[in-house]
């Protein structure tokens, strides 16, 4: 049985004249005399009678009706599906992403793929660098956003963005009568202790920082870490010390954290999508396509 069969039955069911179920169909009459014998064939039994009153449903053919238009037409929505899949319009895309992104457009840009593609369901879970980096080499996560771009071989990366870093300090801090709004010099607080993103949650995060330090000739005298970005922030606010972080940040809205431009010339916060390797995902490339021009 082949699914052209079904749809020349339900067409000669409608119709009942061969001639004009044949022209609704673009084939001559023979074809589908013979499709329909072949189609009883298959099933066993007798589907139309045809004689000099016309054509007839027998009993049985009016039986197989029902179900021969629920198979064509779950055969359509399966065509449709697959489709669909393969264009990205749907599925489910598990993404990860850090703190500093979803400060960055990160709602507005889930926003705009929901109104795009409305069957696509996207489930997002706030983890650090390294924990997506993991997740990702276990197949629990399709997409990641992290600060590096340092990885594994099993996976691929393209950069999204990138933001200057800042001076974070308490609003109580000395440099800030002195900077009025301006830029800090990074290597004046030497001296402070600082507070960084966990080395264990974005080593190469944390050590981007660490290096920056030992350019400008100090290294930073760690008091705390945090595993998220608004920990780090919390902790400077509360006065336990200093850090440097994305520009994003002073969007928390935290009270008792300022956020200060660098006054030296460092590298730039960079952010990156990463996800596994030699796996083609067109679920994944549309969400790409619709990121937000991040700082404009």
């Amino acid at each position: 049985m082949e699914f052209r069969h079904l749809r020349y039955f339900l067409v000669l069911a409608e119709e009942l004249h061969y001639g004009r179920a044949a022209q609704r169909l673009a084939i001559s009459q023979p074809p589908l005399s013979v499709a329909i014998q072949q189609l009883e064939a298959s099933v066993g039994a007798r589907l139309f009678d045809r004689d000099s009153k016309g054509v007839r449903l027998t009993p049985a053919g009016a039986a197989f009706r029902g179900s021969a238009r629920a198979l064509l037409q779950q055969t359509e929505d399966a065509c449709a599906l697959a489709r669909e899949v393969q264009a990205g319009e749907v599925g489910r895309l598990r993404l990860g992403f850090v703190g500093s992104v979803l400060l960055n457009g990160l709602a507005g840009w889930l926003q705009a793929f929901q109104a795009r593609y409305p069957k696509a369901e996207v489930v997002v879970v706030e983890l650090n660098s390294q924990d997506q980096i993991d997740a990702l080499l276990r197949e629990e996560l399709d997409l990641a956003l992290i600060h590096t771009d340092r990885l594994p071989p099993a996976l691929a990366h393209r950069p999204l963005y990138s933001e200057p870093f800042m001076c974070c300090l308490p609003e109580s801090h000395p440099a800030l009568p002195r900077a009025r709004g301006k830029a800090v010099s990074l290597a004046s607080l030497r001296d402070e202790p600082f507070i960084l993103f966990s080395r264990k949650g974005s080593p190469d995060y944390h050590a981007r920082i660490v290096e920056m330090c030992r350019e400008l000739g100090f290294y930073p005298r760690l008091q705390h870490e945090g595993r998220h970005w608004l920990s780090v922030v919390s902790l400077v606010a509360q006065g336990l010390g200093v850090s440097v972080v994305p520009a994003a940040l002073q969007r928390a809205g935290l009270q008792g954290a300022v956020f200060r431009p660098v006054a030296e010339a460092v590298p730039p916060s960079q952010m990156f999508a990463a996800w596994r390797a030699h796996h083609d995902s067109a679920l994944r490339e549309q969400f790409l396509a619709l990121a937000p021009p991040f700082g404009s």
